[in-house]
C-alpha cells in the first residue's frame, strides 16, 4: 500500500513520540558534511512526512563550520551536520550553534552522547578500535594502554595528531585516567610506531595488508566498509585482519560521533528542531548510520550486516561532552612527545 505523507507522518511520529504535522509549510537549510547515497531517502522521507523542502549545502565539516560563522548574524544555515566530537565542540566554540529543549532528543539520545548545553547532539556512533596480522600477531593488545607497551615495538600504525578522531580518543584517555597518564600512553605509541603517521584509517589497514604494519588503529566502519565493498588494497586480504574492541573489563572501546545541531541564526529554528526530532527515529537511524555502517544511537534500531558481524562490545560510557574539553589538552600532549 502507498503511503500516503499524512500516513508517513503519524508513522515517524510514534516512533520517536513526536507529532509531526502533516505538510507543514517552509524549508530547511541543512549544511552536511555527509554524502552517503541512503541520504536521500533519510531527507525525501522527512520532506514526504512533513512538507519541509531541504536545501542542503555540503562541504567538509571544517569548512561548513567555517563558513557559517563567516556568514554571521546572515547565516541561512538551520542545521549542521558533521562528524567527531571535535569538531561538534569546535562548532559550539565558534558561537555557531544554539541551545535547544527537545523531550524527544533527552529521551532518545544518551546523556553522554550530547552536549551537556544542549547545542550538539550524537547521531550516530563509531568505535574506534584495534586491528592486527592474525599472522603476525599472537598476543594482540586488548587495551589502549597495551598499544604504548614495548612489546609491539616497531608494529603500530596509526594516523597523525591532526586527525580529529585521534585528538579525541587521546582527550578521552585525558578525562578517564588524567594526563600522566595519557602523556605516557601517546609517548608510548610514538616509540612503537612502524612509520611516522600518514594517510587515512582505512591507510592503517593497507599497512596490516602489506606487511608493514602489526597493529593498527581505526574507526569501525572502514573495516565493516572493506567486508562489504571492493576497498582497494584491504578487501581482497580481508581474512588477514582481526580486530580487538578495546577495554572490554574496564572502561570499553572509545566511540566517536557523527552529530549535529541548531545553528546560532537559524532563520527556520523550529523545522530545524523537527529535523534533529526527525534523526533519532527508528527508521532515520537505520538510514543515518547505515549510510555509514555505523552503529545508531537508538537502543535496539538495528544496523548493516557488516557492522553486525563485528559483535556487541562494550562502549566507554564516558560523557563526551566533558571530553570534548579536555581537547586543547590533548593538543598539546601530541606536541609535546611529538607525534607527528
Amino acid at each position: 500500500m502507498t503511503k500516503t505523507p499524512l500516513t508517513l507522518s503519524l508513522l515517524i511520529a510514534a516512533t520517536f513520540g513526536a507529532a509531526l504535522p502533516a505538510l507543514a509549510e517552509g524549508e530547511l537549510n541543512l549544511y552536511s558534511s555527509r554524502h552517503y547515497d541512503t541520504d536521500e531517502k533519510l531527507y525525501s522521507d522527512f520532506t514526504e512526512a512533513t512538507g519541509i523542502t531541504i536545501n542542503r549545502i555540503e562541504g567538509k565539516g571544517d569548512e561548513l563550520i567555517t563558513r557559517i560563522e563567516a556568514e554571521g548574524a546572515n547565516s541561512p544555515a538551520d542545521v549542521l551536520l558533521t562528524v567527531d566530537t571535535s569538531r561538534l565542540e569546535r562548532a559550539k566554540n565558534a558561537g555557531i550553534l544554539q541551545s535547544i529543549d527537545s523531550d524527544v532528543l533527552e529521551e532518545k539520545v544518551p546523556s553522554n552522547l550530547q552536549d551537556s548545553d544542549n547545542q550538539w547532539f550524537g547521531f550516530s556512533q563509531r568505535a574506534r578500535i584495534i586491528f592486527y596480522d592474525k599472522n603476525a600477531v599472537e598476543n594482540p593488545p586488548q587495551t589502549y594502554a597495551a598499544l604504548a607497551d614495548p612489546t609491539y615495538k616497531g608494529q603500530v600504525c596509526i594516523r597523525s595528531s591532526t586527525n580529529t578522531y585521534n585528538q579525541t580518543l587521546l582527550a578521552s584517555i585525558i578525562e578517564n585516567d588524567g594526563e600522566e597518564a595519557a602523556t605516557a600512553w601517546a609517548q608510548g605509541v610514538v616509540d612503537n610506531m612502524a612509520r611516522a603517521p600518514q594517510g587515512g584509517d582505512t591507510d592503517q589497514l593497507r599497512g596490516i595488508v602489506s606487511g608493514e604494519c602489526a597493529i593498527a588503529v581505526g574507526n569501525t566502519y572502514y573495516f565493516a566498509r572493506a567486508m562489504a565493498q571492493d576497498v582497494d588494497g584491504v578487501s581482497a586480504d580481508i581474512d588477514k585482519i582481526g580486530w580487538v574492541f578495546p577495554d572490554q573489563e574496564g572502561n570499553g572501546a572509545h566511540v566517536n560521533l557523527s552529530g549535529g545541531g541548531v545553528a546560532a541564526n537559524a532563520p527556520n529554528k523550529e523545522n530545524a528542531v523537527k529535523f534533529l526530532e526527525y534523526l533519532v527515529s527508528d527508521s532515520a537511524q537505520k538510514y543515518f548510520a547505515g549510510g555509514n555502517d555505523e552503529f545508531p544511537v537508538v537502543e535496539g534500531v538495528e544496523t548493516t550486516s557488516a557492522v553486525q558481524s563485528l559483535g556487541e562490545f562494550k562502549a566507554d560510557d564516558v560523557d563526551l561532552s566533558a571530553v570534548a574539553k579536555k581537547l586543547p589538552k590533548a593538543l598539546e600532549i601530541f606536541n609535546q612527545v611529538g607525534w607527528e
